[in-house]
């Protein structure tokens, strides 16, 4: 008998194999006396949704990012066929995808002994995570194998790419039929499969990395027409572990330390509290990213004073970085060189403080650190189990205005969306302009600037950036400026502390785009280069095959440049 197996190009993948962060590991069984009952294929479909079948788009590779000195392959335009990022990448996506194929060409076993209500939910979701994982695919890569069967060894070995619009109409097809076939939700509120809400939603993000503005405008409108999504009303809580399953939240996956599927989180974390100092940090590009409460960019703004950064800002970026001398994980972050001794409320004393560099070398090399999501319960193990939002409402809204937007299809539904997601954060009503900075204009330019400035601020850190950047073609710009942070202490203290020019000596000129130039201040001695952060246009708008895959299989060819 012919042995038929689960293989993309060098990957023989069984459904019996397994991975470290298995949430529903499958029985051992073979594909031909698997699938017989629904118990066997409801187990399949939650394999679909294991966390290592959903990769991050880091935000390790944007301007919202740093690492002490430290660049990635894409940062520092080293990024080849080799890269693990992509090996991995490459090789988990096909296995899924090869598993949604073969659950939806068995589905056929069981009809007739199960509800056609159930066998309609399982193929929904086979439908919606193959045309998720093909949309990630052809974002990344352009033309991209593309099959719906299940393929033996010869047939892999012969596989060409299929060119992107044609990859493309499946994926819009795909999603529309789990449109249909998904229910709104699920009767347990833990479940984190695919709804009829997440599949119109992702159809939105895919059509707009795709720069198809009309099926983008009418796929989030038709998310929003649902009714059953509504913005949390309060951003701050709305990331931390215990705020589970809010009505914001359109798709993820969960995250449990009863089931060892965590995020590892010390880099981020003051060493006050045990953390490694802001090793991975809020870059300085993010900070002056946010705009103060008059609207207006820093540059622009008469509220913005560089020496007292946080104030007068949108409350966003206080939710985003950590102000200076506020209460965090029950210590008074203060990075400044003067503050030697900090304030532990878990004892009720002082304490040397350990995020200066005055005292640490290690600590915080730009004075920053994340506050989004962070709480307390990420200590004293450094595991949060927060589950990672990959579609949430405030996505939607600002997706349905960027697309009007684009389609100069401009009224008073694409400001209600862009206020809506803005008057969140100030916690106001849309109604209440005198509150919060309300966007009022209907010029498309303008509009333009406004929705990347609020992408920006509102999700950062949510893997959000990587993306913009890309279908946006600002990568250039935004990934070919150096990483910059504080003077070492004796230089910082002599040249910003005693001038006092604590904590920026200057304020950085913002683009359109909402990208800063942060050079004047290095040029002038007053801040360190960390990095210099390099990115190929010529290139990296996608991303190489693995070498691997064109080394076994002729018929595939490289993208160019690589």
């Amino acid at each position: 008998m012919k042995t038929k197996v689960y293989i993309y190009i060098g990957a023989i993948l069984g459904l019996a194999s397994c991975a470290d962060l298995d949430l529903n590991p499958l029985s051992q069984g073979s594909s031909e006396s698997w699938y017989s009952n629904e118990t066997e294929i409801d187990m399949s479909v939650n394999d679909l949704f294991r966390d290592v079948f959903w990769t991050d788009l880091n935000d390790s590779w944007t301007d919202d990012y740093t690492n002490r000195e430290a660049l990635t392959p894409i940062t520092n335009a080293t990024i080849n066929g080799e890269w693990g990022t992509i090996n991995t990448l490459w090789a988990n996506t096909y296995k899924v995808i090869a598993r949604c194929n073969t659950i939806l060409l068995n589905l056929d076993k069981v009809e007739g002994t199960v509800p056609q209500a159930t066998i309609d939910e399982f193929r929904g979701n086979s439908l919606f995570v193959r045309a998720e994982k093909y949309a990630e695919m052809v974002f990344l890569f352009g033309d991209v194998i593309y099959s719906e069967d299940i393929l033996t060894l010869d047939e892999a070995f012969t596989l060409t790419r299929t060119d992107k619009n044609t990859v493309k109409e499946a994926v819009y097809r795909d999603f529309d039929l789990a449109a249909d076939l998904l229910p709104l939700a699920y009767g347990s509120s833990e479940n984190k499969r695919g709804t009829k809400g997440a599949a119109l939603a992702m159809k939105a993000r895919f059509a707009l990395e795709m720069g198809d503005w009309e099926v983008a405008r009418e796929a989030a409108k038709a998310c929003m027409d649902l009714g059953e999504y509504t913005l949390h009303e309060d951003f701050d809580d709305l990331f931390l572990t215990q705020t589970r399953n809010p009505n914001e939240v359109i798709f993820a996956i969960p995250r449990s330390r009863a089931l060892n599927v965590t995020w590892y989180v010390r880099d981020f974390l003051p060493r006050n509290a045990g953390g490694w100092g802001g090793a991975q940090a809020p870059s300085w590009d993010l900070f002056s990213a946010f705009l103060c409460t008059d609207g207006l960019p820093i540059d622009e703004s008469p509220l913005y004073d560089p020496h007292n950064p946080f104030e007068n800002r949108d409350p966003r970026c206080a939710s985003t970085i950590v102000e200076f001398g506020s209460t965090h994980l029950n210590f008074i972050y203060e990075p400044h060189p003067d503050s030697v001794m900090v304030m532990n409320f878990n004892t009720g004393t002082k304490q040397t403080n350990n995020d200066t560099r005055s005292v640490a070398p290690f600590a915080s090399f730009n004075g920053l650190l994340l506050q989004k999501g962070v709480d307390e319960d990420w200590l004293p193990n450094f595991n949060a189990e927060n589950d990672r939002i990959l579609m949430r409402f405030a996505d939607v809204l600002l997706m349905y205005a960027e697309a009007s937007i684009e389609l100069g299809q401009i009224d008073q539904s694409v400001l209600d969306a862009i206020n809506s997601v803005r008057a969140r954060a100030y916690g106001a009503a849309v109604s209440d302009d005198s509150s919060y900075p309300a966007v009022t204009s209907m010029d498309q330019a303008k509009l333009r600037e406004i929705i990347r400035f609020e992408r920006r601020m509102e999700f950062a850190f949510e893997g959000n950036r990587y993306r913009d950047l890309i279908r946006w073609q600002i990568a250039e710009k935004a990934l070919n400026q150096s990483i910059y942070g504080l003077l070492d202490p004796v230089e910082l203290k002599e040249k910003v502390v005693d001038a006092g020019t604590w904590f920026f000596p200057m304020t950085p000129e913002i683009d359109e785009n909402g990208i800063a130039d942060l050079s004047p201040m290095y040029e002038a001695g007053l801040v360190k280069r960390l990095a210099i952060r390099s990115f190929d246009g010529s290139k990296q708008y996608l991303w190489p095959i693995p070498t691997k895959e064109i080394l076994i299989n002729e018929n595939l060819e490289q993208n160019p440049g690589y």
